[in-house]
């Protein structure tokens, strides 16, 4: 009996599809201000999910909705910035 997997991942171990290319941990490294606000916005939901909201819990969640679209915004009007032709914004 042959192990066919085993064989498959000694075989593709290492290949270069497996590993990030440059270009996507650059869009990574762009789009990490959004990942870290979306996540501050879960945390601030996770915290009310076992009881009833309090006026902090809301104020919280206020501003981590807040931060999260300032983040969004300000990567879009980056990309935006970068397509358009002599750098105008």
């Amino acid at each position: 009996m042959e192990h066919i997997v085993t064989v498959q991942d000694a075989v593709t171990a290492f290949a270069d599809f497996m590993e990030p290319t440059n270009a996507e941990l650059d869009a990574i490294e762009r789009e990490m201000p959004v990942i870290l606000a979306d996540v501050d916005l879960l945390d601030a939901h996770i915290i009310t999910l076992d009881r009833i909201p309090t006026e902090l819990d809301a104020r919280r969640i206020r501003r981590a909705r807040r931060r999260a679209l300032a983040a969004r915004v300000a990567l879009l009007n980056r990309t935006a910035g970068a397509m358009l032709p002599g750098g105008a914004a």
